[in-house]
């Protein structure tokens, strides 16, 4: 009868008992802990925690490659931009208007246009010289945007360049004032549709960039899958070339060599020509 509640009592006691041996030995192990702590301290005082020898500031082993960054504007430099103004260039404003014309200029006097006519099936008109051209425009385009807003001022003139030419040239074919302005804005159309095709072209794979010159180089008129091939390895290589070309240099001068349509020595496009000087700089 009277068994089970002493059971029950020495149950509790032995209970108590391990609890307090458990209790004794974790009070015991961080004792050892922070003496080992104290003794550490004390034999070298001048010790940082382990959590700073494992900051490094950086990889030397690591290459990393040059972007270009945003040049910091002031205040009044954003204001007078977002009013529509240019605010203080790196270049000279007119140095930079004149090699935009430049570029333009080399744009359509070194290209052999005969030869594209003859080689992607395209009439010769106006309107596939200009559909050449504004290619052209629009691999310069994706070249000087690099450049920071100098290079964004001279876009915005070498499209105006193109403009105006495309205007006298038409004036000069005889074409009407009715029509030169319906012509125009199409034109202008066809222009800023494939600079978002290009765009996406040139970011994408060659399916994507095949898609966008069959639509707005060939206007979907395009049933021979080589010249589609000729074209994109045309614009491939033309925007290694000059992607390899100083920024500097294109910035002052406008001066662009394009690659030929058809490669004689393909290996020759991964050497690009440096500029030369003679003894007094120039």
């Amino acid at each position: 009868m009277y068994r089970r509640p002493l059971q029950s009592a020495v149950r509790n006691v032995i209970n108590v008992t391990a609890s307090r041996a458990a209790y004794g030995k974790v009070l015991d192990q961080e004792a050892c802990f922070a003496r080992a702590c104290q003794l550490a301290r004390v034999s070298s005082p001048n010790l940082t925690p382990c959590r700073t020898l494992h900051i490094t500031p950086q990889l030397c082993s690591v290459k990393e490659t040059p972007q270009h960054t945003e040049e910091e504007v002031g205040a009044f430099t954003k204001l007078i931009e977002a009013m529509g103004f240019t605010g203080p260039l790196k270049y000279n404003k007119w140095k930079i208007k004149i090699a935009a014309l430049r570029m333009y200029t080399c744009c359509v006097e070194r290209i052999n246009y005969d030869e594209f006519f003859d080689k992607c099936s395209l009439p010769d008109t106006l309107n596939s010289w200009f559909l050449i051209a504004q290619l052209h425009v629009w691999m310069c385009l994706v070249r000087m945007r690099q450049e920071g807003r100098e290079g964004k001022y001279m876009c915005r003139y070498i499209v105006h360049s193109m403009w105006e030419d495309v205007e006298q040239r038409s004036k000069i074919m005889g074409i009407d004032a009715i029509h030169r302005k319906e012509g125009m804005k199409a034109m202008t159309e066809t222009f800023y549709a494939a600079i978002f095709g290009y765009d996406e072209g040139i970011l994408s794979d060659d399916c994507v960039l095949a898609a966008a010159l069959w639509r707005n180089l060939f206007s979907c008129e395009c049933e021979d899958p080589k010249q589609l091939e000729l074209m994109v390895e045309y614009v491939r290589k033309q925007m290694q070339y000059i992607d390899a070309l100083d920024g500097e240099d294109l910035m002052l001068t406008g001066e662009v060599k394009w690659r030929p349509l058809v490669e004689e020595n393909a290996q020759s496009i991964l050497k690009v020509a440096t500029p030369t000087y003679n003894d007094t700089g120039l």
